[in-house]
């Protein structure tokens, strides 16, 4: 039995998130277990996730950004109050940021700079050397 879909194609979130981390090497989108996913060989990035806990408890987060942030900014990311510890992926160090949180009624509130940087981050620890160096020689994913 396939997995329901729990995005809009449409989402103005998911169009511009689109833009940033298909820019990377070799990155694709998919989607898996109901929701777009960008890899590069592994999933880099997810488009919307949750808390894990009973049906009481779990949180939804329909436009967040899970990454892989790098190890020194992982607790500093985990104290910000947009972030949580996403089902499933946060025992292997992955992040949630609400990109709809702090304020944000649209997506041109967003920091994108910021996701972009945490897309890059993400990237690098699962690309592989050769896309990563693909990266650098371009200087970045927009380069």
């Amino acid at each position: 039995m396939p997995h329901p879909v729990m995005f809009d194609e449409d989402d103005p979130y998911l169009v511009l998130l689109r833009r940033v981390a298909l820019a990377f090497p070799d990155a694709e989108e998919q989607v898996a277990h109901g929701r777009p996913g960008f890899r590069a060989g592994k999933y880099f990035a997810w488009y919307g996730g949750s808390t894990k806990g009973s049906a009481g408890t779990r949180v939804r987060y329909d436009r967040a950004l899970l990454v892989l942030p790098d190890e020194s900014d992982r607790a500093a990311l985990a104290e910000d109050p947009r972030c949580f510890a996403p089902a499933y992926l946060a025992p292997s160090g992955w992040i949630g940021l609400d990109l709809a949180a702090g304020g944000a009624t649209a997506p041109d509130d967003v920091d994108w700079q910021e996701v972009a940087e945490l897309l890059d981050a993400s990237y690098r620890q699962v690309a592989g050397a050769r896309r990563v160096a693909a990266l650098d020689e371009r200087g970045g994913p927009a380069g």
